[in-house]
């Protein structure tokens, strides 16, 4: 076996194996509950984490974290082994990291509101187009303002300025509506009171935390628990796809390559497909196909593959089926999906061997080192080295304890964002028009006083003009009587009128 080459398990007959450079073609793990999905997932996360790839898987009933220990010897295994011819099958746990957006069972994982973006954020709140729109205007303002959208008051506030503001900023970025605005607002409370807003904030998950590997050449896998974040299955879908968009987006091009610098495995994947309207769906396609090109390989994990939709699951190259069973019409439709998607096998019929593959067995189809996909195989499924089920509380402490980035994440970051920065540009207006007011006042009791003096300079300026007038007469007839006693009369009879 190539030291490439990922060991799947085996017929009797042959090995079933895995090119790791073809994992980057991503992967589809299909079966009823409780045939083998699990396991086989454990399967590939030890082995490509043994080749020295990373892995990024989430943790939704608490299984995986057994990935951490070393398995135990059992005869079944024994057994197992033997049938595929595995020699030297050792047991041995795996480097970890455990991550948890509650924080409860491993480091928090956070993203901002401005990482999300609009489109997902719309998905993630459920709006609908008329509501989705105004969410792109309070995103584009708040690029343009350059106000920081890191948590949900971030948005909140963000939400609140352009309805307040909506008749000026209407003139460049369309009609604002209040009721869509409260109506975003009302899904936002939703959210929080579902303990969304632990995933928004600081410090963010930095993507080369999920591409380590450890002192030994190991690839870290990066469990997330997904146990509680689960029962609000359009968080855990979104969260997912973000983490894949953030992927393709920050990754640099790589091409094919003889392994993959990350995979990643999408657990209960019909989650992100079955509400997901038509411009997410598109986005998905277009992750999956892109992110090929940055050496990420993708392994979606369901039930049916038509839970997945046909522009998604024609990317994914290699298949692994497990048991599904046909108790219906649906049931058997489904059935026929399933086979309909392997290049046959003539030795047997791919439709009737689905129903009757036992616990830890699967159809597995793999593409070769040209990527041509393989003839269908039955095959019983190899053991895992780490351990089936989950380890206990202190084992999981100590290995979260040892975590080189731990301290990275430990506590939240709250620094100055759009919240803070709108609430001191309302200060600010808010004392500039105190200072416009009092002015305004100021100006008005000027205005005032201006013109009670100019009243009172007008009526004492008439008093005194009409006595002038009086005075001038005086004289002038003094000086027309000429004789001392004339001027005398005269003064008397005109300090009679004007009262002296």
């Amino acid at each position: 076996m190539s030291d490439n080459n990922i060991l799947l398990g085996g017929n009797g007959s042959r090995q079933i194996l895995l090119d790791a450079g073809m994992a980057n073609r991503h992967g589809l793990i299909t079966g009823a509950t409780g045939t083998g999905k699990t396991v086989t997932l454990q399967v590939l996360a030890e082995s490509f984490s043994r080749l020295g790839v990373p892995v990024f898987a989430a943790d939704i009933k608490g299984d995986l974290s057994g990935l951490g220990g070393p398995g135990s010897a059992h005869p079944k295994v024994d057994e197992r082994t033997a049938y595929i011819g595995i020699e030297g099958h050792r047991f041995e746990g795996n480097p970890m990291l455990f991550w948890d957006v509650f924080g409860k069972k491993g480091m928090p994982l956070r993203t901002t509101v401005s990482e999300m973006g609009p489109l997902l954020f719309a998905n993630l709140l459920e709006l609908n187009e008329t509501q989705e729109g105004i969410l792109h205007i309070a995103f584009a303002v708040a690029d343009d303002e350059g106000l920081l959208l890191l948590d949900l008051k971030d948005l909140r506030s963000m939400l609140n300025w352009i309805a307040d503001n909506a008749k000026e900023l209407g003139r460049q970025y369309g009609n604002i509506s209040r009721a869509s605005v409260n109506a975003i607002l009302r899904r936002l409370l939703m959210l929080e009171e579902s303990g969304g807003d632990r995933f928004f904030g600081e410090p963010a998950l930095r993507i080369e935390h999920l591409m380590q590997t450890d002192f030994s050449g190991r690839g870290v896998i990066s469990l997330l628990d997904a146990t509680t974040l689960y029962h609000s299955p359009r968080i855990y879908s979104t969260f997912l796809l973000w983490l894949l968009s953030e992927l393709m987006e920050e990754l640099p091009e790589r091409g094919d390559a003889d392994r993959p610098r990350l995979v990643f495995f999408f657990d209960e994947a019909h989650l992100l497909f079955s509400t997901a309207p038509k411009a997410l769906l598109e986005k998905i396609a277009q992750v999956v196909r892109l992110i090929r090109s940055k050496g990420v390989g993708v392994f979606f994990i369901t039930q049916y593959p038509n839970d997945v939709p046909d522009e998604v699951i024609g990317q994914l190259g290699n298949r692994i089926q497990h048991a599904l069973r046909a108790f219906t019409p649906k049931d058997k439709k489904a059935v026929k999906v399933a086979a309909d998607t392997f290049r046959p096998n003539p030795a047997f019929d791919t439709f009737e061997v689905i129903t009757q593959l036992g616990v830890g067995e699967a159809l597995i189809s793999t593409l070769d080192e040209k990527g041509i996909p393989g003839m269908v195989e039955r095959t019983l499924m190899a053991p895992p080295s780490s351990r089936i089920g989950p380890i206990d509380d202190a084992e999981r402490q100590a290995l979260l304890e040892r975590s080189p980035v731990r301290s990275i994440y430990a506590q939240t970051v709250d620094r100055e964002s759009a919240h803070e920065l709108l609430i001191k540009r309302e200060q600010e207006l808010e004392e500039k028009r105190t200072r416009e007011l009092q002015a305004e006042e100021e100006r008005l009791r000027r205005e005032k006083e201006e013109k009670e003096a100019e009243r009172q300079s007008r009526s004492s300026g008439g008093g005194r003009q009409r006595q002038g007038i009086v005075e001038a007469m005086a004289k002038s007839v003094a000086r027309s009587v000429g004789s001392a006693l004339g001027r005398r009369i005269v003064r008397g009879i005109l300090g009679s009128i004007i009262g002296r």
